[in-house]
């Protein structure tokens, strides 16, 4: 497999760990665990659903270069999502469906899992987003139900091209 994206969790411990797929990924050796925040690494791409700005091509250099980075915490108390300070690169993701048993079909709703394929797969690491899935049953289904939007935000050169294309599903 080519370059290989160094994807790191950030874990509150807030989800049922039956169902956790950043733990899955974490036991599979697929992403390393950060012990805190101030543990992130300078530079890093951090999945962040209140960023103004979408993750997109612009993003795979410092991606590679420095990881990605989800914190993984419940989307009860998504509204406690950290503020970060500079010297990360906060993104959010544009507009895909969730195919995990809990939020199927529900716009944004994503595990860290879905949110770390959904990031590699438009920065252009494909190989790796699906690598991320292979280990949940329901996994590859996200590739599938979101194909369209996602091969379309992966041609996006921009955040701003993301945007754009975003409007057709919202």
């Amino acid at each position: 497999m080519g370059v290989m994206v160094v994807l790191y969790i950030f874990d509150e411990g807030q989800c049922d760990p039956k169902k956790c797929t950043a733990k899955k990924l974490l036991r599979f050796k697929l992403a390393q665990p950060l012990a805190s925040l101030r543990r992130l690494p300078r530079g890093s791409v951090v999945l962040d659903p209140h960023s103004e700005k979408s993750i997109s091509r612009e993003d795979s250099e410092a991606a590679n270069r420095h990881g990605l980075v989800v914190l993984d915490l419940s989307w009860k108390n998504i509204e406690s999502f950290p503020k970060l300070g500079e010297g990360f690169r906060s993104r959010s993701l544009p507009y895909l469906l969730a195919a995990n048993p809990v939020n199927w079909g529900k716009p944004m709703k994503l595990t860290s899992a879905e949110a770390f394929s959904a990031a590699l797969y438009i920065m252009g690491y494909k190989e790796q987003a699906t690598k991320v899935l292979e280990k949940l049953s329901w996994g590859l289904g996200f590739l599938e139900l979101n194909k369209e939007p996602l091969e379309r935000y992966s041609d996006a050169k921009t955040s701003a091209e993301v945007v754009v294309i975003q409007s057709d599903y919202i």
